[in-house]
């Protein structure tokens, strides 16, 4: 019997079922209820990246005389959207399941390593987030995340490594 290999990154699917999209959001923004105390709103779910955006509440603010944002709240959003991204680039690799099955495999997803470059300070209404997986393995998986403020300007990078399995 021929082996088979996995399929590259560019043979992955560009887009998803309505459902899976929906059940996504669902779990990132309501299940997951840390992500709802940030804030976190999905706007994009693709296989080869994801955006989310952030809004600016009294309660985020990590220095009261400049109005910014905690670093706290933005390491936390990074990685929630390096484990969306992840969540994604899972969900392409096995579009032969059904979207149970694919919600499924997020169980043993978590974050072994994270590291925050905090490039400007987060000033302003609105930010915006993105993230994508360079490389999704067996077992791990490594992402790429970026925290940009409303005009585009990258504030916050991040890199992320989850475990998959």
């Amino acid at each position: 019997m021929p082996k088979t290999t996995p399929p590259s990154a560019d043979a992955l699917p560009k887009a998803f079922e309505p459902e899976y999209i929906q059940q996504l959001k669902l779990i990132f923004e309501e299940s997951i209820v840390f992500n709802q105390i940030l804030g976190l709103k999905v706007h994009k779910v693709h296989a080869d990246i994801c955006t989310a955006s952030i809004a600016m509440r009294p309660e985020l603010i990590g220095h009261y005389s400049h109005n910014r944002m905690h670093g706290g709240v933005i390491s936390a959003s990074l990685d929630a959207m390096g484990g969306l991204a992840v969540m994604a680039a899972i969900g392409a690799r096995h579009m032969d399941e059904s979207v149970a099955a694919r919600l499924s495999r997020f169980s043993k997803l978590g974050t072994i390593d994270l590291r925050i470059d905090y490039l400007r300070p987060a000033i302003g209404e609105t930010f915006t987030l993105q993230a994508e997986v360079l490389r999704l393995g067996s077992r791990v998986a490594s992402t790429r995340m970026s925290f940009m403020a409303a005009d585009g300007k990258l504030l916050s990078t991040g890199a992320g490594a989850y475990i998959v399995s």
